[in-house]
């Protein structure tokens, strides 16, 4: 990853759990933090990421104040007619955070979710893209 794209993109510090004005903690459902790749082209910013069992009508993707924040919501289900009697995947929601820098196009950013994966695209702004100046001579 190179210094601009760690710059793009870090991770930010997970929640603590909920808890009520009396400051006592309330049960949640299981959260899980996604597993990311970031991947960086002279134009864009790629981020993929995994969320099992995660689809588009369950997936929450906000930027403010520059905190791109994921959040995805699982449905358990199984087959109709049978109970569990074993389990060895967890069934949870996901979320991870991620503070952006000003060398992201927000207008542009475009998110495609598909098999589990979500696929993040972060255009860089005309200024955060690097050009190449032609020398003349005099």
């Amino acid at each position: 990853m190179s210094q601009q794209t760690a710059n793009c993109c870090k991770p930010r510090q997970e929640a603590t759990p909920a808890t009520t004005n009396a400051g006592e903690t309330t049960p949640s459902p299981k959260v899980f933090v996604p597993q990311v790749d970031i991947l960086e082209s002279e134009n864009q910013i790629l981020l993929l990421a995994d969320l099992p069992g995660v689809d588009q009508e369950n997936l929450d993707i906000s930027l403010e104040k520059n905190v791109l924040t994921l959040k995805g919501t699982v449905k358990p289900h199984g087959p109709e007619g049978y109970q569990l009697a074993y389990a060895e995947y967890e069934v949870g929601n996901f979320e991870r955070a991620f503070t952006v820098s000003n060398d992201i196009d927000r207008s542009g950013i475009e998110a495609v979710v598909k098999d589990g994966v979500l696929r993040l695209t972060l255009p860089k702004a005309k200024h955060a893209v690097s050009q190449k100046i032609a020398v003349k001579t005099a």
